[in-house]
C-alpha cells in the first residue's frame, strides 16, 4: 500500500498516467513490487463522498487485481465518479490500465 506523501510524489513524477471521465492512473512499472494508492482530493466533494469514491475505487481494484502487471497504482477519482453507473466506471477504469499497459488483456 502507497501511504507516504514521498512515495506518491515519486510516482506522480515517474509515472506514466492515463486519464478517463471517472478516474486517473498513475503506473510504474516494477518487478516484484505490486504497491497501490487510493486518493480523491476535495474537489471531489466532503469526506463522506471521498471516502466512498475510494470504496468504489478498491473494489474495481481488487475485482481486477488477478489480472494486473507488478508495479505501482495509484488511482485518483475525478468529480465524473458519482455520475457513472457501475459497467461504465468498470470500462473507464479498464481503460485506463489497457492504455497503460498494466493489464494483461
Amino acid at each position: 500500500m502507497v501511504k507516504t506523501h514521498k512515495e506518491f510524489s515519486y510516482i506522480y513524477r515517474k509515472g506514466k498516467n492515463q486519464h478517463a471521465n471517472s478516474v486517473v492512473l498513475f503506473y510504474l512499472p516494477q518487478n516484484g513490487v505490486h504497491k497501490v494508492g487510493f486518493t480523491a482530493t476535495k474537489k471531489i466533494g466532503n469526506a463522506v463522498k471521498r471516502n466512498r469514491a475510494k470504496r468504489r475505487m478498491r473494489a474495481m481494484f481488487y475485482e481486477l487485481s488477478n489480472s494486473l502487471k507488478d508495479g505501482t497504482y495509484i488511482f485518483v477519482a475525478k468529480a465524473g465518479l458519482f455520475d457513472t453507473s457501475h459497467e461504465k466506471f468498470h470500462n473507464d477504469f479498464k481503460k485506463v490500465l489497457l492504455r497503460a499497459k498494466a493489464i494483461t488483456a
